[in-house]
């Protein structure tokens, strides 16, 4: 109950200090990850967390599973199709760019053998928009940039996913990873991608019936349900929960607008405690013991791979595309680490590997550094494209309402 009692004040300093945060670099996310490594046993030593824990895996996959079903219900399939193609080449290009380049500084810089590091290549691929919510979350940034980055994200949790864990069984005995075939990954993204769709798609038929509707103060409630079956439909079927997340978020708000307008609100409420308790359990793992281990080449892979590999491997695949320099850049630049990392690399040291808890240690740290460098800029670079109400409260407007031809913002992370 004491981690219950420290996310508590942790939840209510957060949203006293909100609307300052929605203005300035300060960011709700890092108090959380502060907040979980105060009350670690690393100082004030009041919550004991291993990475072990249950609930530390337990934690990262709920918040993983929920952002990324409310993410995908913001992805439209009609603007998607008018904007595919950055995404496409984020996905097919730069994505894999940057698993090669983080290989080569983790094995060059940080002494890793080749398989773990592809394997810590793959595991900091993915990239999370949460910790840029100024820039994806505000319609005054152009509508090509906050696709490529929420399509981006969305999609490339699942992707690396396969390729985590043929590695992790390449790096560890044979015996000990014998499920983690080619053939049974390929079964779980299937078993994922099917669910994420056919269930969205059930729901609607079920909304037709005449004898059958949400009353409008339920509605919320129809998404939610969507969304708690789908969740434990894959875990009793092994099915990759993060691709049917973000398949049946997007598929859901297709087929029945009316349920995903109601639920907006609820999801976001939702997925931002899922979120902030994931960081909590997270910054409890971040123990002075923890930096102190990493090497010096460990540090400078961090920076690199932060501050040189995504960008670099992005701007290279955007070559050619009809973004303006300022959103290539900006695209770019927000490529955070988040939770899907944060699971990964939990499997990575509850794998067993010769070089397991070195590799955790790496990817732990560079998590904490992105999560510090990225939520801390988003809100001077949303100011780049006029995002001057990013608090929430437009000049003129009442408080929390939005202005004049603008949607309402979401709750600075």
């Amino acid at each position: 109950m004491v981690l219950v009692a420290v996310f508590g004040v942790a939840l209510l300093v957060a949203v006293l200090l909100s609307g300052l945060a929605a203005r300035t670099v300060l960011s709700t996310s890092l108090l959380f990850l502060l907040g979980g490594a105060l009350v670690s046993d690393g100082f004030l030593g009041l919550v004991h967390i291993t990475a072990d824990s249950e609930i530390v895996a337990v934690t990262a996959d709920l918040a993983l599973f929920a952002v990324l079903f409310t993410d995908g219900m913001h992805v439209s399939f009609p603007k998607l199709r008018e904007n595919w193609k950055n995404p496409a080449r984020a996905l097919g290009l730069g994505m894999p760019l940057a698993m090669v380049g983080m290989a080569l500084v983790t094995h060059y810089v940080a002494d890793m053998d080749w398989t773990t590091s592809f394997l810590v290549g793959a595991v900091l691929a993915p990239t999370d928009p949460v910790f840029a919510s100024a820039i994806v979350g505000r319609k005054e940034v152009p509508t090509k940039l906050r696709q490529l980055l929420n399509v981006e994200s969305g999609i490339n949790d699942g992707l690396a996913l396969p390729v985590v864990l043929v590695l992790i069984a390449a790096a560890g005995p044979t015996a000990a990873h014998s499920e983690a075939s080619i053939g049974m990954i390929g079964l779980e993204l299937g078993l994922g991608l099917a669910f994420g769709v056919l269930l969205p798609l059930l729901v609607a038929g079920l909304l037709r019936l005449r004898l059958l509707g949400a009353e409008p103060k339920l509605q919320p409630l129809l998404p939610l349900a969507t969304g708690i079956i789908l969740y434990g439909l894959c875990h009793l079927t092994h099915a990759n929960p993060y691709l049917a997340a973000f398949s049946a978020g997007a598929l859901l708000a297709t087929v029945s607008p009316e349920p995903k307008v109601a639920f907006e609100a609820l999801g976001e409420s939702m997925a931002e405690l899922a979120k902030f308790a994931a960081l909590l359990v997270f910054g409890a793992l971040l123990t002075p013991q923890l930096f102190g281990d990493l090497s010096v080449g460990g540090y400078l892979a961090v920076l690199l791979a932060i501050f040189l590999i995504r960008p670099a491997s992005l701007l290279l695949s955007l070559l050619g595309t009809r973004l303006e320099r300022r959103e290539k850049l900006v695209a770019a630049w927000f490529g955070p680490k988040g939770f899907a990392s944060v699971v990964y690399g939990l499997l990575v040291l509850q794998a067993g590997i010769p070089q397991g808890e070195q590799a955790y240690t790496l990817i732990a740290v560079c998590i904490a550094f992105s999560i510090v460098a990225h939520s801390s800029t988003d809100v001077p670079v949303a100011r780049l494209f006029h995002v001057e109400d990013i608090a929430g409260i437009p000049g003129g407007a009442p408080t929390g309402a939005p202005a004049d031809g603008q949607e309402a913002p979401r709750v600075r992370a």
